[in-house]
């Protein structure tokens, strides 16, 4: 699918608060086909495995599902896969081309556990979740959150690396979905002028500047390494998806404009930075679109989870 420039620009300049509320409906549609999916598939597994790259817009997805489950009469539980990171040592950890610690590797994660714990939810038995903590680089050995399964819950497993062939091949009744932004805008001619890994970036780029004090340079700077691992380890997965997930939304270059373009207008990047054209090219992009007001995104929004101020927020 992709979305047209023209189409945009007029939607934002003719009626703003009609277009996101029309972009916020298609997205709950596809929440509540994904809903319907996981509640069919109960009676072959109670797991569901959640997965995209980063910037995807997983968390408020999961969150989102949770609701329309609880509304259809499934209780589920989010899980986070970070607390499967196993203690970390230099001597041992996965290491990525330029020496360091790859922590973007599925074998930092303790797959046997997530095995075992898999098997047993699915068989009714009561499981502890660990904990890891990253500030001390480590599983807690006494935080941990204990959860059994009745019959109308499900368990929904989030993490980059959930679709990975060592986890789901061992979990093949699971119900397994992939996000992503996965939509381009195009221009009158059908060109490209905003691809959807550009979304991400983003995406990324705000939050991290607004909820983790990173300035954009770091965000971006890591942006390259970030698209290495998403290639090795999360893109060649995703076909094991039953469900694919477009969290691209047709007003979201013009919602992000504002916070966004900013940030990579004044970038501090040498042209040795092995995306440079790329950035540039994103923050040339940015000025062709017409600029949304973000006071007509609404609350449950998806783009809520990278501009703030939404129900889901932490």
């Amino acid at each position: 699918m992709a979305y047209s420039l023209k189409q945009i620009n007029d939607a934002v300049r003719s009626d703003p608060q009609g277009f996101a509320q029309e972009c916020d409906a298609a997205y709950n549609k596809k929440i509540e086909a994904a809903a319907r999916k996981i509640m069919d598939n109960l009676k072959n597994s109670r797991i569901v495995l959640l997965s995209g790259p980063s910037g995807s817009g997983k968390t408020t997805t999961a969150k989102k599902i949770e609701a329309k489950l609880e509304e259809l009469g499934v209780h589920s539980h989010a899980v986070a896969l970070d607390n499967y990171f196993q203690t970390v040592d230099p001597e041992t950890a996965p290491r990525n081309r330029e020496g360091q610690i790859d922590y973007e590797s599925p074998f930092c994660l303790d797959m046997d556990l997530l095995n075992r714990h898999f098997k047993l939810l699915d068989q009714g038995e009561k499981i502890l979740i660990p904990k890891f903590e990253f500030a001390r680089q480590m599983r807690s050995a006494v935080k941990t959150r204990p959860l059994q399964l009745g019959q109308d819950e499900v368990a929904i497993f989030e993490g980059i690396h959930a679709l990975n062939d060592i986890i789901t091949g061992k979990n093949r009744s699971a119900m397994k979905v992939y996000i992503s932004a996965r939509s381009n805008v195009l221009d009158e001619d059908g060109g490209i002028i905003f691809k959807n890994t550009w979304m991400r970036l983003a995406r990324r780029t705000v939050r991290d500047a607004k909820f983790r004090a990173w300035e954009p340079d770091i965000t971006v700077k890591m942006w390259a390494n970030v698209r290495r691992g998403e290639k090795l380890y999360i893109s060649p997965f995703k076909d094991n998806a039953d469900i694919m997930f477009d969290s691209s939304q047709p007003c979201e270059v013009s919602v992000m404009r504002p916070f966004a373009y900013p940030a990579f207008e004044h970038l501090h990047l040498s042209n040795d930075y092995e995306r440079f054209e790329e950035v540039r090219h994103l923050a040339e992009a940015y000025p062709k679109f017409e600029p949304m007001d973000e006071k007509y995104v609404a609350a449950d929004s998806l783009l809520r989870e990278f501009i703030g101020g939404g129900i889901y927020d932490d």
